[in-house]
This record gives C-alpha cells, sequence and structure tokens, in this order.
C-alpha cells in the first residue's frame, strides 16, 4: 500500500518533467523547419539582390563574396543606358536601351490579360455555381484539361494560325492567347469560391428587386475579393514569367515582353556572361508582382483557404 502510493506521488513529478522538455523540443524542432524552408526560398532572393551590386568580376569570380564587397550601381544603369565606344575616337556614346519598353509590354498585356481572365472567369463560375448546365462536369474537365497540355505542343499551330490571321507581334494576339490560358484556372478556382457563398444572400437581394446581374455584381462580388486576389496573383506570375510564347510570337521591335529581353542580356558567349546586369534586370523584374503581392496580402491566404473546407 505504501509502495503504491509512493508510486503514484512519483508519477506527477516525472511526467511534470518530461512534457515541458517534450513541448520544447517540438517547438525547436518546428522553428528549426521553418527557418530551414525561409532561408531555402529566400536565398535565391538574396543572391540575385547581391550579385545586381557586383561589378563584372566580383559577380564571376569562383569563391565571390556574399558581404564584403564594394556596391556598385553601375548594373542597374546598364540596364536602362548602354555606353558603347566610339569607332571613330576614344569616347564613348550613351544610349538608351530596349528593357523599358519591354517592362511597359509586360505590365499592360500581363494587367488587361490578367483582368480579361478575371472578369470572363468569374462569370463562368458563377453560371456553373448557380444553373443548372447541361454535362456540367464533363464541360468542367474539357476546360481543365486546357492546362494539361503542354504549352509547346501547341506552340507551332497557334504561330501558324497566328500568322495566318495576322495576329503575330500584336498587343491584341499576346492578350488573346493569355487570357485564353488563364481562363481555365481562373473558372476553377472561382467556382470553388463561389459555391461557399450562401444563394439566400442573391434570393433576397432579388427578393428586394434586384436583378440577376445586380444580385451577382451587388452581393457575390464583394463576397468574392479575397478569391478575386488569390486568383489575380496566381494569373500575373503566369503570364509574367512566361517565355515561350513571347519569344516565338514576338519581335524586339514590337510586343515583346520582357523575359526574352532578360535572356538575351545574358550577352555573347559562354564565358562573357554579365552575371550582374542579369540580376540587376530580373530584380527590377520582379518588383512590380512583389509590390502587387504585398498589396494584396490581406486577402491572399484567404483567398487561397477559402472553399478548402465545406460547412
Amino acid at each position: 500500500m505504501t509502495q503504491s502510493v509512493l508510486l503514484g506521488a512519483d508519477r506527477p513529478a516525472t511526467a511534470g518533467r518530461t512534457v515541458p522538455v517534450a513541448r520544447l523540443v517540438g517547438w525547436a524542432l518546428f522553428w528549426l523547419a521553418i527557418a530551414a524552408a525561409l532561408i531555402f526560398f529566400i536565398f535565391p532572393i538574396f543572391w540575385m539582390l547581391e550579385t545586381s551590386f557586383k561589378t563584372v568580376n566580383e559577380a564571376k569570380a569562383q569563391n565571390a563574396a556574399l558581404v564584403g564587397f564594394q556596391p556598385t550601381l553601375d548594373n542597374y544603369y546598364n540596364v536602362f543606358l548602354l555606353t558603347t565606344a566610339n569607332a571613330t575616337s576614344s569616347g564613348t556614346t550613351t544610349t538608351a536601351t530596349d528593357f523599358p519598353r519591354y517592362f511597359l509590354n509586360s505590365i499592360v498585356i500581363g494587367g488587361i490579360s490578367t483582368l480579361l481572365a478575371l472578369i470572363l472567369g468569374t462569370l463562368a463560375a458563377y453560371g456553373f455555381s448557380r444553373f443548372r448546365v447541361v454535362a456540367k462536369n464533363d464541360l468542367l474537365f474539357f476546360i481543365l484539361s486546357q492546362r494539361m497540355l503542354p504549352p509547346i505542343a501547341v506552340l507551332i499551330p497557334i504561330f501558324l494560325m497566328y500568322r495566318a490571321i495576322g495576329l503575330v507581334d500584336t498587343y491584341a494576339g499576346m492578350i488573346l492567347l493569355y487570357t485564353t490560358f488563364n481562363l481555365p484556372f481562373a473558372v476553377w478556382m472561382m467556382k470553388g469560391f463561389i459555391d461557399e457563398i450562401p444563394r439566400e444572400y442573391e434570393d433576397a437581394a432579388m427578393v428586394d428587386g434586384y436583378s440577376r446581374f445586380q444580385a451577382f455584381y451587388k452581393v457575390i462580388v464583394p463576397q468574392s475579393v479575397s478569391a478575386l486576389a488569390a486568383t489575380a496573383v496566381f494569373s500575373l506570375i503566369t503570364v509574367w514569367n512566361e517565355f515561350l510564347f513571347a519569344f516565338v510570337l514576338t519581335t524586339p521591335g514590337g510586343a515583346r515582353t520582357a523575359p526574352p529581353s532578360i535572356a538575351a542580356a545574358a550577352g555573347g558567349g559562354q564565358g562573357n556572361i554579365d552575371w550582374g546586369l542579369i540580376a540587376a534586370t530580373a530584380m527590377l523584374f520582379v518588383l512590380p508582382v512583389l509590390v502587387f503581392t504585398f498589396l494584396v496580402r490581406n486577402h491572399l491566404l484567404r483567398g487561397v483557404t477559402f472553399g478548402a473546407v465545406r460547412r
């Protein structure tokens, strides 16, 4: 009896000592995993940022230092202005580069195509969510299957079609193409969000005298702001980074976007790659997407997770 009492008295003390230690180890492992993930994802951006402030020789050095070098803004200067030596004299000539035009092309084409994909995708998603559609599941699968097709598989047919109808190297052609690519993603994303919005909201609005479109515009759209923000971010990133069609369907003097120009900034041979110039160009190219994502950050997390769990 005495032994049982003693053993029972020992248990709380032992448990009290082991539980905090286990909890501490768990928290330590959790934060170590978070730190490792942050380093893994942030280090490439840090490397690109610090390389953009290095000279050509410092960037190409085998043992390039991450810190302790003399930073320079020459690479950012060279992104916008090109300095060449005169053949007839010892002076130099400074001319503007084409990067600002390519950068503006990316903003125009990416912004308009993302907006169109959002508008058309939201309307289509609303129709699939609220109305009886013949072969709805088959149509939704067909829409989704457009994302399964590798872009290179349709590159030549699209090029031949665009050449026949005069859309090669045009803003309209690139906007139409990118809108088509993002539309399946927008439809599926928005349908999941709209399915979670109770139909009673629209019914109450229509009882008050609103038309179907007014109920959609004044009830569904405000409820879907987070979903629209999440869809816009992912759609813009897809268009912003697209290289293959921008390289084949456009020319340097026309509607070419920034990704092919960044590839062209690599320079002349394999040993003459200007890593500092490439890093500076890439940092400027990434900046608009980072700013846009930062501005919609409050809606992004809710937009990504909304619709994951049905009520």
